[in-house]
């Protein structure tokens, strides 16, 4: 395994590639890949996307009348 925690070169990643993929996806880890002891890659496991509530509702409403101006209609809040 690489010299830090979770840290391998980019030729001994290249040599067992398969192998560290499926060991990420399965402790759930992320693997840092070095050229020269610098960092240019890192390998983390897949995460699905959480969807936003923001617009999840858009396009599923259908307005049929005027919604903004007066009803006509006299409400008990009024008096």
């Amino acid at each position: 395994m690489p010299k830090k925690q979770n840290e391998i070169a980019a030729g001994l990643f290249k040599a067992k590639c398969l192998q560290l993929i499926n060991e990420v996806n399965h402790r759930h880890i992320q693997l840092t890949i070095t050229k020269h002891g610098k960092p240019v890659a890192k390998l983390v496991p897949f995460t699905k996307e959480a969807h936003s509530l923001y617009g999840c509702l858009k396009d599923s409403v259908t307005i049929n009348s005027d919604i903004v101006n007066d009803t006509g209609e006299e409400w008990d809040a009024d008096n």
